[in-house]
C-alpha cells in the first residue's frame, strides 16, 4: 500500500451542500483536489464518501494525515 501524498500544507475552506454527496481524495495524487479523480487505483488507498446535513463551509484536509478525514483537525501543522 502506498502512502497519501500531501496536495497542500493548509486546509482547504469549501461551501458544502445539503444533500450532496462529496468524495474526499486520500491519496494526494488527485488533480482536483480536495475531491477524488480516481488517482488512487492501484495505491490501496480509498477515497472517503461523504454528506454533510446542512449546508456550512468546511476546512478540508490537503496534507492527508488528518485523523477525523475528510475534514482537517490541524495535523499539517505538526508535518511542517
Amino acid at each position: 500500500m502506498s502512502k497519501p501524498i500531501a496536495a497542500g500544507n493548509e486546509p482547504v475552506i469549501i461551501q458544502l451542500e445539503q444533500g450532496k454527496k462529496y468524495v474526499w481524495c486520500s491519496c494526494g495524487r488527485s488533480t482536483r483536489q480536495p475531491f477524488c479523480d480516481g488517482s488512487h487505483r492501484g495505491t490501496g488507498l480509498e477515497p472517503v464518501r461523504f454528506a454533510v446535513d446542512e449546508t456550512r463551509e468546511a476546512a478540508l484536509c490537503q496534507c492527508k494525515e488528518t485523523r477525523n478525514p475528510p475534514y482537517c483537525d490541524g495535523s499539517h501543522a505538526n508535518s511542517q
